[in-house]
């Protein structure tokens, strides 16, 4: 699907030229490549998993705050339109996934999907990437956490069933929003809250270790939302939840921000000082153990209202007690932290 290109400077060329008049439309391209390795590894103390698998770069799912926006312009795109429209498959991530397991040094360590990308956005319909790579994970018994939006995951019920027998698995469904019209304005190709709940309903039933992810808390705009999410999380059988505070970094202020006023016109200030007063006067803080929490007295009355409906709906969000990739893996699998997205 089209969309009208636009993309924010790119901080890695020298030259940048405007259209003149208006832009052609952004179609679909989608590049092939063959990866040195299947994963990546993670040194921030601010996630709970060291390695992550991600088959793809750039999303098509378009949310206009998607933290993952700034890597595409290594790749010589842009971070607006490019990244939801310039798509790069690993072809051979499965073979290379598989050929690490095989390694005697590998520790079948927990492996996190959509670390950076959604794993399931609609390309994985037709490259059944993901679904190769927990074939593989099936294979050698390797803990994995996935975190989406896409309803496609159900498509691998079969798959996580099987795994969830050999080793710990967990699916979290990100849900920021109860209001599929809100969704739609700022994650416009992403499935619709409506049938992410769905979608965890049909995990949950097939006997899945399931969690919401209240991902990203938006002040202003989606904080309101957090009982509701809640709650029909918990009636569609997840047994976990936690939250992340918006972040902002790089290009994706402007990007989020001119997508919020084009959407909400009228709230489109009182959302970005709300931002702001939980960021300390910022729109992002960058700082390990800042990026994902705020501070100040709105968001310890967001923290208060999520630990209060939690508790109330019996939702464990203790993850500093309860790491997301439970139940508790053998000694061997080497310590994690607590998996927060």
């Amino acid at each position: 699907m089209p969309r009208e290109r636009n993309n924010p400077p790119n901080r890695f060329e020298e030259a940048y030229v405007e259209w003149e008049g208006v832009p052609p439309p952004a179609d679909l391209r989608v590049y092939e490549e063959h990866a040195k390795t299947a994963l990546a590894q993670n040194e921030s103390p601010d996630v709970g998993f060291r390695w992550s698998v991600n088959p793809y770069r750039g999303c098509f799912h378009g949310c206009a705050y998607c933290y993952a926006r700034p890597t595409h312009p290594y790749l010589g795109f842009g971070a607006g339109t490019d990244f939801e429209r310039q798509i790069v498959v690993k072809v051979n991530i499965v073979e290379q996934l598989r050929a690490t397991f095989k390694k005697k040094s590998w520790r079948r360590e927990v492996v996190a999907f959509s670390g950076n990308t959604d794993c399931y956005q609609p390309l994985e319909a037709h490259y059944e990437l993901t679904r190769g790579c927990l074939e593989a994970c099936v294979d050698h018994a390797n803990p994995v956490t996935i975190i989406t939006k896409g309803k496609l995951v159900r498509r691998d019920i079969d798959v996580l069933q099987e795994l969830q027998e050999r080793a710990p698995c967990r699916i979290a469904l990100s849900i920021p929003f109860a209001n599929d019209e809100y969704a739609r304005a700022i994650e416009p190709f992403a499935s619709s809250p409506s049938k992410r709940f769905e979608t965890l309903r049909l995990l949950s039933e097939a006997g899945l270790d399931t969690a919401v992810g209240v991902a990203p808390i938006i002040p202003g705009l989606n904080d309101d939302q957090i009982p509701e999410i809640l709650k029909r999380a918990r009636d569609a059988g997840a047994k976990h939840a936690f939250k992340i505070l918006l972040r902002l970094p790089l290009e994706v202020g402007p990007i989020f921000e001119e997508r919020l006023a084009d959407a909400f016109p009228l709230r489109h200030q009182r959302v970005m000082n709300a931002i702001r007063d939980v960021r300390g006067g910022r729109t992002s803080d960058s700082r390990f153990g800042s990026r994902m929490v705020g501070k100040g007295a709105r968001w310890a009355t967001i923290e208060q209202l999520f630990a209060t409906h939690c508790d109330r709906l019996g939702l464990n969000h203790e993850l500093e007690k309860a790491p997301l990739i439970a139940p508790e893996p053998p000694e061997s699998f080497g310590r994690q932290l607590p998996l927060l997205f």
